[in-house]
C-alpha cells in the first residue's frame, strides 16, 4: 500500500439507540445507529406482516393455474 493515502483503520464502537454496543474495525470513530440486529423487528421475531387489500389472495388467484400443474 502507498503511504499517506489511506485513512487510519482502527477499533471503534458502534452504539445503537437501544443501548447495544458492538466493537468493530472501521475508519470512522464512534458510530451511532438508530436500529441494530438486537432491536430490529425482523431479527427479534416481532415483525408484523400486513395483508393490505387482499394482496396475498390476489396473487394466489392470479397464479393458481401454475400451481395446479
Amino acid at each position: 500500500m502507498k503511504p499517506k493515502i489511506h485513512p487510519a483503520y482502527g477499533q471503534t464502537t458502534i452504539r445503537c439507540a437501544c443501548g447495544n454496543t458492538i466493537e468493530v474495525g472501521s475508519t470512522k470513530k464512534d458510530i451511532r445507529v438508530e436500529i441494530c440486529s438486537h432491536c430490529h423487528p425482523f431479527y427479534t421475531g416481532k415483525q408484523k406482516l400486513v395483508d393490505t387489500a387482499g394482496r396475498i389472495e390476489r396473487f394466489r388467484k392470479k397464479y393458481a393455474k401454475f400451481q395446479n400443474k
